[in-house]
């Protein structure tokens, strides 16, 4: 069996979640544990996890034939528990989902290791890849892949750990209230990063308060012990951080933040650069992203890396070899020599604004053109929302825009209002994919943002432009990385 595979007794089980033998032999040991009947591998623990279009129990009978030595399940009234084996072991619980996150702490308490937590409405992917690429220099670093960042996916996450591990990077999102106090409760963090509160999920959450009160969890929740990583130019996050007792280390912009910056330089799609101050040293850092707002998850990114012992040439070396995750502000560019801004793997307005400000800055006196899904989830706050990311578009001179959704109408009245004419606005159907606009009008020089929301497959759209222009990967300003889809978009 796997030593790398994470190990229980069914009486380790049974303590951690409070269940109930119900069959099979008790002297039985787990190697590994999984939410998969389709990737059992033999001496497996099984978790059947119910879903709304799912139950795990019509799989428990398939997890033992391929070798699993036990399966938690809730209920025994599916099973039958003849065709069990008499070696499996059976564990009845109250909740499997709920079993599933008790076994991950733990398993995560048998570690010493210091854990980061981190979440925030945006920029979470993108901090937690740039704290890797610091951490992993020195370190052992066990990273969340891809967006594995909600109640099944950190167990899954923590169950990667081993001995050989010296440090955890775990990104948390959230759907619902409580689900961030959950996941800490979970990993047990030691230090706790919130990059940024906005207008995100407000479909489930109501209002950015909430919002805040979510994504504070993760402070609120950690041992004193701990250490806040605290951005001090998000208003939300320092209402939050005035509730933490315990340590803080401070970013952002301001000349008060433990880590901070000074003289950035844009260097086009080349990337960006800028002297950073990580408490008394100054040094000066070379980036393959755009866009003001990477700047700052670089920042923060530097104050988890430093309050996890790292040095400040570390963290500049970490920071120069990050590469843009895929879908994710990278840039591509096309063999005509115009560029494609790659941001599609979602969308909520600060992304959204944040990205048009990095299109006005990149085009400068070129064209500029966006295609634009819906931002989902934002309930009442939608359509107006819509509208106003319309009025940007036309005031920071976009030449055309090609809206996807049920929201595109009133993101194009907002653009109208703004002073964009009707004829640059088009709306995305199958008659209709924007191609045979860009082969007529862009240009060297000329750049394309692709945006939305997750579910509008926005991603679609680039490999159409690529396979319309043709990629151009010789350069150095192409953004490349890879991103495994995950759950929690926020």
């Amino acid at each position: 069996m796997e030593s790398s595979l994470p190990a229980f007794t069914v009486e380790q089980v049974l303590q951690a979640t409070g269940g109930v033998l119900l069959s099979g032999d008790a002297e039985n040991v787990f190697y590994g544990v999984t939410t998969d009947s389709r990737q059992v591998k033999k001496g497996n623990l099984f978790v059947a996890l119910q879903g709304e279009k799912y139950d795990g129990h019509d799989f428990v009978g398939l997890a033992i034939e391929q070798g699993a030595a036990g399966c938690l399940v809730h209920s025994a009234a599916k099973l039958n528990l003849n065709a069990a084996g008499k070696e499996a072991a059976l564990i009845k619980v109250a909740d499997t989902l709920q079993a599933f996150g008790d076994l991950a702490h733990d398993y995560r308490r048998r570690f010493s290791i210091p854990v980061i937590g981190l979440t925030g409405s945006s920029g979470k992917t993108t901090t937690k890849e740039m704290l890797a690429a610091i951490l992993s220099r020195k370190k052992k670093t066990l990273t969340t892949e891809g967006n594995l960042n909600n109640l099944i996916g950190l167990p899954q996450t923590i169950f990667r750990l081993t001995g050989d591990h010296e440090i955890a990077v775990l990104e948390m999102g959230t759907n619902t209230r409580g689900e961030i106090k959950r996941l800490t409760q979970i990993a047990v963090p030691d230090i706790g990063l919130i990059t940024n509160i906005g207008p995100a999920h407000l479909a489930g959450f109501g209002t950015v308060d909430i919002v805040a009160e979510e994504k504070g969890d993760l402070l609120l929740n950690m041992a004193e012990t701990g250490t806040a990583i605290v951005n001090v130019d998000d208003e939300a996050v320092q209402t939050i951080a005035g509730k933490w007792p315990g340590k803080r280390i401070t970013f952002g912009m301001s000349s008060d933040a433990d880590i901070t910056v000074q003289n950035i330089v844009k260097n086009g799609a080349r990337g960006i650069s800028f002297q950073l101050m990580v408490g008394s040293s100054v040094s000066k850092v070379e980036m393959k992203i755009v866009g003001i707002h990477h700047v700052y998850n670089a920042l923060a990114a530097a104050a988890a890396a430093w309050a996890a012992g790292m040095n400040c040439q570390s963290i500049v070396e970490g920071l120069a070899s990050f590469q843009p995750v895929s879908g994710r502000m990278q840039i591509i560019q096309l063999q005509n020599r115009a560029f494609v801004i790659d941001d599609t793997y979602n969308a909520n307005p600060a992304s959204v604004r944040e990205a048009l400000m990095t299109l006005k800055d990149l085009k400068s006196n070129h064209n500029g053109y966006v295609f634009l899904g819906d931002m989902l989830e934002l309930g009442d706050a939608a359509p107006e929302m819509h509208r106003k990311i319309g009025v940007l578009m036309a005031t920071i001179g976009v030449n055309a825009v090609f809206l996807r959704g049920d929201f595109s109408a009133i993101t194009a009245s907002g653009a109208t209002e703004g002073g964009m004419p009707p004829q640059n606005i088009f709306f995305l159907s199958p008659d209709e994919d924007g191609m045979p606009f860009l082969k007529e009008h862009l240009q060297e020089g000329d750049w394309v943002l692709v945006k939305g929301s997750r579910r509008m497959k926005m991603e679609k759209i680039v490999a159409q432009i690529c396979d319309l222009f043709g990629r151009d990967d010789t350069g150095d300003n192409t953004g490349r990385g890879n991103n495994k889809s995950g759950v929690n978009e926020h």
